[in-house]
């Protein structure tokens, strides 16, 4: 039986992938408002692809139940992809407010938490307090964050993960044989000897 083993290493080609990230996001960074605008169409097409696929795996469900539900979600990811890809302003706008405001709300909770966590009420804090500013700075900038965030939160999340690749590495998996249980055969009607009265006795 192979047993499944997680560790983290890092290998030279982590070293040189990560690198290669962590240039990327720099250049990401920089061109922010080009890869927001990139993100937005992404995200377009992937819902009108997604909701293609899901009308195609509609009608083989006819006759069977969820025929409507999965046309009805199929549709509607294709609506939404399609209106992305041809008002990309407004769906930008629209993902930033929904950033924004997930970022105030999570700041809110985590300096909710601190105040009755005590073992990591400093990073609790520390964090919240980030993310309630960082919240409230694209709230009351939404228009101009508009034009890059999406591009400033891909360059950070590409950049970070080059530089966690550059220091620790990626996770591995290794599997190994388990060794086998030793059972021992017990003839019925036998009776189990501790194993200090098994020793034989000397004659």
């Amino acid at each position: 039986m192979s047993v499944a083993q997680y560790s983290v290493r890092r290998t030279g080609w982590d070293v040189v992938i990560g690198a290669l990230l962590a240039i990327a996001g720099i250049a990401i960074l920089v061109y922010a408002a080009f890869w927001t605008t990139v993100s937005i169409l992404f995200m377009g097409w992937m819902l009108v692809a997604v909701g293609v696929l899901a009308l195609v795996a509609s009608f083989f469900r006819i006759g069977k139940g969820g025929f409507w539900s999965a046309a009805l979600t199929g549709g509607l990811l294709g609506v939404l992809g399609l209106f992305m890809l041809s008002n990309t302003e407004v769906a930008a706008l629209t993902l930033t407010l929904i950033a924004g405001t997930i970022f105030l709300a999570a700041g809110v909770v985590r300096l909710a938490v601190a105040a009755e966590d005590r073992a990591y009420r400093v990073p609790l804090i520390f964090s919240g307090i980030v993310e309630v500013a960082l919240g409230l700075i694209v709230l009351f900038n939404l228009f101009d964050a508009t034009a890059v965030l999406l591009g400033v939160l891909l360059g950070v999340a590409v950049f970070v993960e080059g530089i966690t690749m550059i220091l620790i590495g990626r996770w591995h998996v290794t599997t190994t044989e388990a060794p086998a249980a030793r059972a021992e055969v017990q003839m019925p009607g036998q009776r189990t000897m501790p194993q200090e009265q098994r020793k034989p006795q000397p004659h």
